[in-house]
């Protein structure tokens, strides 16, 4: 597949989970022009080894998502290591818990910095580098389906990924006539390393959980990162046209819909 032949891509927490499925699979599309970020400079090492194991021109950067000085400055570190960016995924995120009743404003901080300011500026950035190059692009915001309300322990998370929802709606509007889209994916619970660890941290999971949870989903599994990464490349890819400004609900369960009350 050579979608993704002309692509210059940026994705952010690219060293595992959905970011590194997601920058895999660009390269199955055709892209060889790469940055994935990373906050840990030896998995950003070990991912870019695996990646360019396909003949690719793949670098890391060590960036903090929550540190705005870094952010504003990456899109131009991208381009100066594989020249026009073109595709931003704004993927890294801080998934730690807290409720209404208990989140403190530095646990509060922790999250939006990384999971929303981070991006919206990770994003003023790739359009700003896209109007002043003068070539289209295309961005995808990783969201989470939680948007919608989630659990009493996500508060900040959901409030994160919320706003993050409204400024893929605002940037579309205002980056269209620039011919730069936006559009952001609705994660369901997904099965990667990084959940593996909170769900250890903040539940107490004992190994083996991964089982007994998929087990009580509808379709027998949880979302799954290659999944999500062939809709996230779609949707920077010229195959989904002029599609801008969707958010997509990537889940297996329905939102507003409840089990037939005759069942229960």
């Amino acid at each position: 597949m050579d979608a993704h032949r002309q692509t210059g891509a940026l994705v952010t927490g690219g060293s595992q989970g959905l970011g590194l499925a997601i920058a895999r699979e660009l390269i199955a599309q055709g892209c060889r022009r790469l940055v994935i970020t990373s906050r840990d400079r030896t998995k950003g090492a070990a991912a870019v080894a695996r990646l360019e194991a396909s003949g690719i021109d793949v670098h890391t950067l060590p960036i903090e998502m929550g540190d705005v000085d870094q952010v504003r400055t990456m899109v131009a570190r991208a381009s100066e290591l594989i020249g026009p960016v073109t595709a931003l995924v704004n993927c890294a995120a801080n998934t730690d818990r807290g409720s209404i009743l208990d989140t403190t404003p530095d646990e509060w901080d922790a999250i939006m910095d990384p999971n929303a300011k981070g991006p919206f500026f990770a994003l003023q950035a790739f359009a700003r580098h896209c109007i002043e190059a003068g070539h289209a692009g295309s961005c995808v915001n990783i969201l989470s389906i939680v948007i919608y309300g989630g659990m009493p322990f996500l508060a900040p998370y959901v409030a994160s990924k919320a706003a993050l929802g409204g400024v893929t709606k605002n940037a579309a509007g205002t980056l269209a006539k620039h011919r730069i889209r936006v559009n952001g994916i609705n994660v369901g619970w997904m099965d990667t390393p990084g959940e593996d660890a909170i769900q250890r941290k903040w539940h107490d999971r004992e190994p083996g959980w991964l089982e007994g949870a998929e087990a009580n989903m509808p379709f027998g599994m949880l979302v799954k990162p290659e999944h999500v990464a062939k809709q996230a490349a779609f949707l920077l890819g010229p195959e989904s046209g002029v599609v801008t400004g969707s958010l997509m609900d990537f889940d297996q369960h329905v939102v507003g819909t409840y089990p037939d009350t005759n069942e229960i």
